[in-house]
């Protein structure tokens, strides 16, 4: 009854801002935004979209725009003294103000702040339509060769050009293609002609350069009969591919650069700090005090000197450099590298833990947090405390997700075996069955082999009417039971095939070129990764022996003050000095970590190499007694 009484209120005030802003739709301004909308597919229209946009950015324009006199004046009195420095800081010549009461600087500021916020929310809501609208356009662009190659051979069949599309629509591994396929029949069904839903979805779809003449030449071409649509998708399937390659060509110019940069970005603010902390003994200049006024002061920090600023600096900036090429990569590298997982529900996520990185990563988050705690307890430093426990957390997921990524790759390797195989009986005039039952009993396909006994006794277990569905379901076991995308993207097309009245040896004889060009591109695209696997690694290493021997050596050598001439003893703390290098040091590798592991596998993997940089760089600065 509560959720019934939360929908009425929400419809109700949904009415109440339409009526208030849905006027801003039809400005010159939101044009290009609703050409956005149709891309984005939202559920809601882009007026009642717009709408709740300018509605929420009042109410948190308003809110913050009062928050801040009130809390100004309330919280911290000294706040307008603050704000009066800052701005006289601010002004050019000799900084004189005009006498200002604190009431109007404080109304100025929240005047400020809430036109701010209340803008950069409409700026955020209009940009998310192109975040998602890009976002499906690539999700479509990754997924249609595949999808054109399944309606190649399942033109070959019985099935009518609605038949095929929801074939397609239905196959989980055709991503955003599956998505446009199924509004096609959506669209269909509510206006009753397929060609209508085709040219709405033509005209909607955010991939204008791929999607949309493809379905307009589909509906052309299966108008005109079979033989012309079968031509016209063997066409569309070898340009498609090529297509795909030059992508995957640039995308990997992209992930050059990417790394370059990287490279640059992460060994500069490191080999800068390192200089900065042998130079603050000849410099005494970036050891001063930065005078702060009082009321920005935080009691207990003391007073900051510019060499502390660079590290802390530079420690903030590394880690900003790692989580952004990480996602440069995962945005740049080509689809079907990693696979996701899904985390089951209840007991079995416990049961999962070693077999799912998904469960791995739900189960070991409260040791680890366990773990930090106690390191903490027992004295050690914050910073390390966090670090270890955040070792202890990214060691195991990363572990059950390496294990797990192998057994698929065995799995994936054994695939394409088995397909070749039962094409050679197929092609000697064996029905599907019988020579999916020979295969399982002649040749071993090592970790798949239990898949493929339990596929050959399902198959075998119905015959009659019923061997259609029987075949579905036993195929379709088989593809969720090996749980990898070749499996899905190979033998899910067997499915639809088959069960279209395709021929079979056609279908088998696609199927082979299908599996051999998939995993051959997985091998290529796993070595070239590869590479920048090492760079990370390569990077980490560097910097952890370089700063080692910074401090092992020089700083050890620069305390002995008396003997060098112009530098008095004390000058240096080595204790202090190493734990700002080790800080440095710490994230540096952190972020080479997630960089190496989203280039392997994803993010999973990433915990486990930043995880592994981690420790080697505990180990190495205890080992140098810098810990």
């Amino acid at each position: 009854m509560g959720s019934r009484y939360l929908r009425a209120a929400a419809r109700r005030l949904d009415r109440g801002v339409y009526a208030l802003f849905s006027r801003h739709a039809d400005r010159p301004r939101h044009e290009r935004d609703r050409d956005r909308y149709r891309g984005a597919a939202l559920s809601v229209g882009f007026e009642t979209y717009l709408a709740r946009i300018y509605g929420l950015s009042w109410l948190l324009g308003g809110t913050v725009g009062l928050a801040v006199p009130v809390l100004g004046s309330v919280l911290s009195p000294a706040f307008p003294d603050a704000f009066r420095w800052f701005l006289s800081a601010a002004m050019p010549g000799n900084g004189t103000l005009p006498p200002l009461s604190d009431a109007s600087l404080l109304l100025a500021g929240g005047l400020v702040v809430g036109a701010s916020a209340k803008r950069s929310t409409i700026v955020l809501g209009t940009t998310y339509l192109r975040w998602r609208a890009r976002a499906r356009r690539a999700a479509i662009e990754r997924s249609l060769p595949g999808a054109v190659r399944y309606l190649r051979v399942l033109a070959d069949g019985s099935e009518n050009r609605e038949g095929m599309i929801r074939t397609v629509a239905d196959r989980d591994a055709y991503g955003g293609t599956a998505e446009a396929f199924d509004r096609v029949l959506e669209t269909a069904a509510l206006t009753g002609s397929l060609d209508t839903g085709l040219r709405r979805v033509a005209r909607d779809t955010p991939s204008r350069d791929l999607l949309a003449p493809f379905l307009l030449k589909f509906r052309e071409h299966a108008n005109q009969g079979t033989e012309s649509l079968q031509g016209y998708l063997r066409m569309e399937s070898r340009m498609l591919s090529h297509r795909q390659s030059r992508a995957r060509q640039r995308a990997g110019d992209y992930l050059e650069i990417v790394a370059k940069l990287f490279v640059v970005f992460l060994v500069v603010p490191a080999s800068v700090v390192v200089a900065v902390t042998v130079l603050g003994v000849l410099a005494p200049g970036l050891s001063k005090p930065i005078p702060v006024p009082a009321p920005l002061s935080v009691p207990g920090l003391g007073t900051p000197t510019i060499r502390t600023l660079l590290v802390y600096g530079g420690s903030a900036f590394v880690l900003v450099v790692g989580a952004s090429t990480a996602a440069a990569v995962a945005r740049f590298r080509p689809s079907g590298h990693v696979r996701r997982y899904e985390r089951p529900t209840g007991y079995a996520t416990v049961l999962t833990a070693l077999s799912n990185p998904a469960s791995a990563a739900f189960v070991f988050a409260f040791p680890a947090v366990v773990v930090t705690w106690g390191l903490w307890a027992a004295g050690e430093p914050p910073a390390n405390a966090v670090l270890l426990g955040y070792a202890a957390y990214g060691l195991p997921v990363g572990t059950v997700a390496v294990s797990r990524a192998r057994l698929d790759d065995a799995k994936d390797r054994e695939i394409r075996d088995f397909v070749h195989a039962i094409a050679g009986h197929v092609d000697l005039g064996q029905p599907f069955e019988v020579a999916v039952e020979t295969v399982a009993d002649e040749v071993n396909f090592g970790p798949l082999q239990e898949d493929v006994d339990d596929l050959a006794f399902r198959l075998g277990l119905t015959t009659g009417s019923a061997e259609v569905d029987t075949r579905r379901e036993a195929l379709g076991r088989f593809v969720a039971r090996v749980g990898t995308p070749l499996a899905e993207q190979t033998v899910g097309l067997v499915t639809g095939a088959l069960a279209a009245g395709s021929d079979t040896e056609t279908t088998f004889e696609t199927l082979q070129t299908e599996v051999g060009s998939l995993y051959h591109q997985r091998k290529r695209l796993q070595s070239a990764m590869f590479v920048y696997v090492a760079v990370g690694w390569a990077t980490a290493v560097f910097v952890i022996l370089s700063v080692v021997a910074v401090e092992r050596f020089v700083l050890v050598w620069l305390a002995g003050g008396p003997t060098v001439p112009g530098i008095g003893s004390g000058t240096v703390d080595p204790g202090r000095e190493g734990r700002l290098l080790y800080l440095v040091t710490q994230t540096t590798v952190l972020a080479c970590g997630w960089f190496a592991g989203v280039a392997a596998r994803g993010r999973y993997t990433a915990l486990l190499h930043s995880s592994s940089l981690v420790v080697i760089c505990y180990l190495c600065f205890v080992g140098a007694g810098a810990v």
